[in-house]
């Protein structure tokens, strides 16, 4: 394996990537509305729509929502009033799947331009003809789908965190976020989605004629994270640090056997029959 020549084509494909305006404008709105309109909606809203008159506890029915949370999480509420339960309930445990669309939408993004982007901007058959083998072809664009795509996600995990922290300081009175089960999240399962989402659009991208082709194929596998999503905030999974820990070793699992099969698949010549 030349590392050298898997490097020159994931720097190449990196610089072609950040030229796309049309898959990163998207790419660009997705993450500010999860990472700081959504938390600052579930931490203000409570407070914005309390009733001007009277009595009435804005959060007087977040005992019922907090039910839903699974025991291990339990000791996080314990002595903490109504207000403090629902940010930590929305923010740290409802919220936390949602995170996971970011590195499966930059890496999808950056996949699914890979081929199909040569081909739509003419310089494939040069590509085709490099003196790298398929195999290098492959894990260059493998990682210059993957590694953006962490470090946005990384990024965006870093804004999320101190708007949460920020916008509830007058509830919580301290900075308690991340939580034990984000650590994980973010290191052990992020890069598995991110890894799912690269090989899953590699793969059809060399197989499709069209950009938005590709995208649109990939973009089903956001089915999984809005699984994930769903039963987290019905109680029926808890993404705690053990399920965690287990849900990345199964995406892994799945990331092995489509990394392995776009490397024995992928051939110049079933690329070359697209361009």
């Amino acid at each position: 394996m030349n590392w050298r020549a898997v490097g020159a084509l994931a720097r190449k494909d990196l610089w072609e990537v950040r030229m796309n305006k049309v898959a990163w404008i998207p790419a660009a709105i997705v993450p500010m509305v999860i990472v700081v309109l959504l938390p600052l909606a579930f931490i203000l809203a409570p407070n914005l729509f309390a009733p001007s008159t009277g009595t009435p506890d804005p959060n007087a029915n977040v005992q019922t929502l907090t039910n839903l949370v699974p025991s291990s999480m339990v000791t996080e509420l314990h002595g903490l009033n109504d207000a403090q339960r629902w940010v930590v309930f929305s923010t740290g445990f409802v919220s936390a799947p949602m995170l996971l669309l970011l590195p499966l939408m930059f890496s999808s993004i950056a996949g699914a331009d890979s081929f199909v982007g040569e081909r739509e901007r003419k310089t494939l058959e040069a590509l085709l003809y490099t003196p790298a083998t398929d195999s290098e072809l492959f894990l260059g664009k493998v990682i210059a789908s993957v590694v953006p795509a962490l470090l946005l996600t990384w990024m965006s995990f870093v804004v999320y965190a101190v708007v949460v922290n920020a916008a509830g300081w007058n509830i919580m009175q301290r900075v308690w976020f991340p939580t034990a089960a984000w650590w994980p999240l973010m290191i052990w399962v992020a890069p598995a989605i991110a890894t799912l989402g690269m090989a899953a659009a590699v793969l059809i991208s060399s197989r499709v004629s069209t950009f938005m082709e590709a995208y649109q194929l990939t973009g089903t596998l956001v089915v999984i994270v809005l699984a994930l999503v769903v039963a987290q905030a019905t109680g029926v999974l808890s993404l705690s640090v053990g399920v965690t820990l287990l849900v990345g070793a199964a995406l892994w699992a799945v990331d092995a056997v489509l990394v392995w099969l776009g490397v024995r698949l992928f051939s110049r010549g079933a690329v070359k029959a697209l361009a």
